[in-house]
């Protein structure tokens, strides 16, 4: 088992400033690789409490706030304005930074790209969903609405 300081937000996981036991492969293959946690050191006591500031500047201030931003966020479909072929299929998928772009369009407020979770690829034009963590108790569901422009 290895044991790492998270650095961003991994579901099922934890979030930033986490210090997380996970198996060798998982950390040596997949973490630390793609930048979501660096290995835990007796110094890292420092970085674990630089890494909760930042997440905590990040967060919504507090819990009404973060429960009217979910309530708005779930009333309203979020339109997507995206590239298409034939058929409707997509060039490429939507990613969390056209989710982002599209909500603060709405006029919903800027959501950080990397709290947005989209389940599985979104690749045609249609009525989607993603989920958005807003705080670690907290789970927007938005739906959106992925139409074909040129």
């Amino acid at each position: 088992m290895s044991k790492l300081i998270l650095t961003h937000e991994v579901t099922g996981l934890g979030a930033p400033g986490d210090v997380v036991d996970v198996k060798n492969g998982f950390a040596r293959n997949y973490l630390i690789p793609q930048g979501f946690a660096v290995a835990w050191t007796r110094g890292g006591e420092k970085q674990v409490e630089a890494i909760k500031a930042g997440r905590a500047s990040r967060e919504h201030a507090t819990l009404e706030e973060a429960q009217d931003l979910k309530a708005r966020l779930q009333a309203t479909k979020v339109k997507l304005t995206v590239t298409a072929g034939q058929g409707g299929r997509l060039f490429g998928s939507v990613k969390p930074a056209h989710v982002a772009d599209a909500v603060a369009a709405a006029g919903l407020g800027d959501i950080d790209k990397r709290k947005i979770e989209i389940p599985t690829a979104i690749k045609i034009v249609g009525d989607h969903e993603a989920t958005i963590r807003l705080r670690d108790d907290i789970v927007a569901t938005i739906t959106l609405q992925v139409v074909a422009g040129k």
